[in-house]
Parts: C-alpha cells; structure tokens; sequence
C-alpha cells in the first residue's frame, strides 16, 4: 500500500488528507488550517475524491501526517487498494432530494474497507438518488439509495481514461446488510481473480460479469418494488 504523497512540478509535495467522505468538524478545520498555517502551506486543495490535498515544502510533509490522527483525519491509502469514498450530502439531516442515508452509509463503508489491498484501485461511491452527484454509475462499486434503508447496487463502472463506461446493475432494493455482503464478495472475487494491475471492469469483461455478480441468497431485497416519482423522472426518456 503506497501513501498519499506525490511530488509536484514546483518542487513541493502534496499530502492528500482523508475526512468522513469530506464531512469536518468546525475543530478539525481550525486544527488543521493552524498546522498548515504553522507549516507554510503553499495551497490547500479539495479534491474530486473529497480529500484535501496541503501542498507545502517535502521537509514538513512528517510533522503533517504525524499530526493527522490527533485531528481525527487520515493520510490516504494509494495505489492498489480500496481509495477514499465517494458520497453525497444525501441524509435525513441534509440534502432534500435525499432517498435515504448515503452519507452515513458512504462514511461506514470507508471506515471498514479504506486501504484493503486490491489488484487495482477500486473506487466506491454512495449516491443519496439517482441524480449522482458523486457518479455511481463510474464507480468500481457504486451505491444508489433507492428508498428509506434500501439501495441500488451498480458494478463495474469506469470513469477515468479515454474511455469511460458506466456499471451494470447488479442488485436492487438491497438492505445495507445486502450492501455490505454484495461488497465482500465482490472485493473477494475480484482480489481472487483479476490479475495485477487490472480494472474491475477490465477483469469483468475479460471474465464474464458473472464472475463478479452475487448470488441471489446475498441479497436481501425490499418486497415493495414501487420506484419513487423522484426516481422515475430521473430516469424518464
């Protein structure tokens, strides 16, 4: 597992630093805008991953990541293995178009699973409807709410390169049980079967989705199959 530290082209390097799926609290920003202030941070930068990236002088990038923990944040994994979660503002505290409990669910899944080894990077990404915002359908595994405590779960989308492809649908109205048990055998299967250095998606096509598709007695689905309006509009021709 390689760390989050990458030279950049002015000389200095950059410390990619991990929240709650980007969620601080009014005490890690003020301990973490003091160190870098303290530090001489050239530029704090948010990323598409909701990280921060502190870009300052490689002789202080330790007494940083040293820091981090006392501040309840993170120095993110890289390379091959699970990467920071993706998810939306979408709970019952927060965004109004919200189905159900993205961030919430997108904070868990990124305690338990941040950093597990992979043959290639997997992003997740746990949207709160089918609006996206945090793009599920690009996601190596991308999870979309799809009522009070029931999710959508999509596979094998890509969406960096030239070439990018959404994932196929794999479960519908999953309880969070489900979700969590969709995610364990697909990380198995793929950490069994892919070869280094290869894609989920690359490895699906290679293989057969299939390959990578749970079987029917991991998923636990709700037994109402009405789609919200919300939804249905979304998905309207």
């Amino acid at each position: 597992m390689g760390e989050g530290v990458f030279r950049q082209r002015n000389g200095m390097v950059a410390v990619d630093v991990v929240a709650a799926c980007g969620v601080m609290t009014p005490e890690q920003f003020l301990a973490l805008a003091g160190k870098v202030n303290e530090l001489g941070s050239f530029r704090v930068k948010l990323t598409t991953r909701q990280t921060l990236v502190v870009v300052l002088e490689e002789d202080k990038a330790p007494a940083l990541i040293k820091a981090l923990p006392e501040m309840g944040l993170v120095l993110s994994p890289y390379g091959d293995v699970v990467r920071a979660v993706k998810a939306c503002a979408g709970n019952s505290a927060l965004c109004p178009r919200s189905t159900g409990e993205a961030l919430d669910l997108g904070i868990e899944i990124q305690n338990r699973y941040l950093g597990k080894a992979v043959p290639k990077d997997f992003k997740i990404a746990v949207a709160g409807c089918y609006r996206g915002c945090v793009d599920p359908h690009c996601a190596d595994f991308g999870v979309v709410c799809a009522g009070r405590d029931f999710y959508d779960v999509i596979l094998g989308g890509l969406g960096g390169g030239a070439r990018p492809a959404h994932g196929r649908v794999v479960a519908r109205k999953a309880t969070k049980d489900s979700v969590y048990a969709i995610l364990d055998f697909v990380i198995e299967n793929f950490t069994r079967l892919a070869e280094p250095g290869e894609k989920l998606c690359r490895a699906m096509a290679r293989l057969g989705p299939e390959r990578f598709t749970p079987p029917d007695q991991l998923i636990n689905c709700k037994d109402d199959a009405g789609d919200n309006e919300f939804k249905n509009f979304l998905l309207a021709d």
